[in-house]
């Protein structure tokens, strides 16, 4: 597995990340954002912002310094991860492990001193001290005047029996508005959403668009699962072997607490089996890369840190080769990554995410939720919610098998997405308390309500605005089957646009142009995605077909032949 390793190509990275930083910290000065603001509507504290910057400017003479120690040229070494013989590498397809090999672990490495604290949280750069504030939104089509449109009328056209209800379709066999693309991909893209966005303000609005935070950093990191790493998230790890993730019984879950609160890096991930379920796959993905490098024989200080590239960069590459092609089509995504972004192209350290991107087009998945969903080979069909919802452990009878969410190397073909036809499942028009927290207006029980109203509240353009400036034709009356006072709201039209520019498949070209360039773009900001450090690197693990995948990562370390669980 060719990963960047070694102090100097540590340091190396280390430097170019803060110095990133430190610019985007020098150029986006949260004190000049207060100004006119009063301090009790604050969404940060501009002291911490200076504290964060003159931080910045000692780490980068402190690494400038251990760098004129180590030598900066050092090559970088590769360590394979390909040892699986028999025998050599632990079993850890479920939570269970040898105690033998634990008690060896924990003499070796005891808690809080057998791994090296160099660093191990959020990423390669992240000092384990240093405070985080914010990253910023900001606007992809800047000239573009927001659309305006009267909530009301968002309410009606997202509400129960409105334009956005699919609940007619109910009535339809199972499998009548199947798409193409198998029915786990839209639960992919919202572990992707929450790796890269989290925007906590009230969905009826009061925080303005320009100063609404971020809180997720804008990289593709899986900061997700790894949260601040086994120094400031050990509850995430395991006491007796801090460079792995700890596991719930049998190893299909995750820790919770005594009332059942998920440990979880993203407490969105446990909103429903199926996010959870592929968090699972991940930390279990993790800790069979940690066996691997051991069993090749990478010095123990170094495990962590090598696992979670190794993962952060196979994850990273699928989003771009396996995700971004069956979303958008390959040659939008090759032209992307050829050309560059015309609307969004962040120099490196100085990403953002989009409001264009957070709160429309990458809300797509919201139209790919099935009707119904089986959860194991001949059960019974269930909605997502409420029957599927998360925030607490899960029976013994709602296991999953991803095979039913995922094509598998041999299994049958999964259950498939939903068509995207600007129309919710009714599962997500009336959606449970435990997932909105109590409201006082009954449409925000809806989804697709709350995705209207939220592109209203941070002041997006019209879809047919964002057509004619990228240079396509925008949608017919008939094609958004609504009229609309001033314009389509974004989310809306991307869903019309994918319905009938793609099939019902994959995005338009307004939403595949806004997901494309956003997604490599923040690659190609991050100094420390495989993108920039090694844009020619390809997947050193093995693959089931002639290219690496989500399927060959989600069974990373599983038996593909053990039979499925019981219903």
């Amino acid at each position: 597995m060719s990963t960047p390793t070694g102090d100097s190509a540590f340091l190396h990275g280390l430097e170019l990340t803060v110095r990133a930083e430190l610019t985007e910290a020098e150029n986006s000065r949260p004190v000049d954002d207060a100004v006119g603001v009063p301090p009790d509507e604050w969404l940060f504290d501009p002291a911490d912002a200076q504290r964060d910057e003159v931080g910045l400017r000692s780490l980068l003479g402190a690494v400038e310094a251990l760098e004129g120690d180590t030598g900066r040229d050092a090559p970088e070494a590769e360590a394979p991860a390909r040892g699986t013989a028999a025998g050599h590498v632990p079993d850890r397809s479920g939570a269970d492990r040898s105690p033998a090999y634990a008690r060896q672990v924990a003499s070796a490495h005891p808690h809080g001193s057998g791994v090296a604290a160099r660093d191990h949280c959020l990423s390669p750069a992240r000092a384990v001290d240093r405070p985080t504030g914010g990253a910023r939104y900001g606007r992809m089509f800047r000239g573009l005047d927001p659309l305006g449109t009267d909530p009301e009328l968002l309410m009606r056209a997202g509400g129960d029996g409105g334009i956005c209800d699919a609940a007619v379709l109910d009535r339809l066999t199972s499998g009548g508005d199947d798409a193409t693309e198998a029915a786990g991909w839209p639960f992919f893209g919202q572990l992707v959403a929450h790796d890269i966005t989290a925007d906590r303000s009230p969905i009826g609005g009061g925080v303005a668009p320009d100063v609404l935070r971020n809180s997720r950093a804008p990289r593709l990191n899986l900061e997700i699962i790894y949260s601040d790493g086994p120094i400031g998230s050990p509850y995430l790890f395991d006491v007796h072997d801090p460079a792995t993730f700890l596991l719930g019984p049998n190893g299909d879950d995750v820790p919770r607490n005594h009332q059942g609160v998920a440990l979880i890096g993203d407490p969105r991930d446990d909103v429903h089996l199926f996010a959870l379920s592929l968090h699972v796959a991940l930390l279990h993905a993790h800790n069979h890369l940690v066996d691997l490098l051991r069993a090749d024989g990478v010095p123990e200080a170094e495990v962590f840190d090598r696992a979670r590239t190794a993962l952060t960069w196979h994850y990273q590459w699928i989003v771009v080769r396996d995700f971004l092609p069956r979303l958008v089509g390959a040659p939008l995504v090759e032209e992307v990554l050829a050309e560059g972004g015309r609307w969004f192209a962040p120099l490196p350290g100085e990403a953002y995410i989009p409001l264009e991107f957070a709160d429309a087009a990458f809300r797509y998945g919201h139209g790919q939720i099935r009707h119904t969903y089986r959860l194991v080979d001949g059960g019974p069909e269930v909605p997502l919610f409420p029957d599927l919802v998360g925030f607490g452990p899960h029976s013994a009878g709602r296991r999953l098998d991803l095979a039913q969410l995922f094509d598998l190397p041999g299994r049958p073909p999964a259950q498939r997405a939903k068509r995207l036809d600007g129309r919710l499942a009714a599962s997500l028009i009336g959606l449970p308390e435990q997932v909105t927290g109590a409201v006082d207006v009954a449409a925000y029980h809806s989804l697709a309500a709350r995705d209207l109203l939220r592109g209203e509240t941070t002041g997006l353009p019209s879809g047919e605005a964002v057509a004619r400036l990228i240079g396509v034709t925008p949608l017919t009356v008939d094609e958004l089957e609504q009229t609309w006072p001033h314009g389509t709201p974004l989310w809306f039209y991307v869903l019309k646009e994918a319905e009938h520019r793609g099939g019902g498949d994959r995005l338009g070209p307004v939403g595949g142009r806004i997901v494309a360039e956003v997604l490599v773009g923040l690659l190609r900001a991050d100094p420390t995605s495989y993108l920039v450090r090694q844009p020619d690197w390809t997947p050193q693990l093995p693959a089931a077909g002639s290219r690496f995948g989500l399927a060959d990562l989600l069974t990373l370390g599983v038996d593909r032949d053990r039979p499925a669980p019981a219903a």
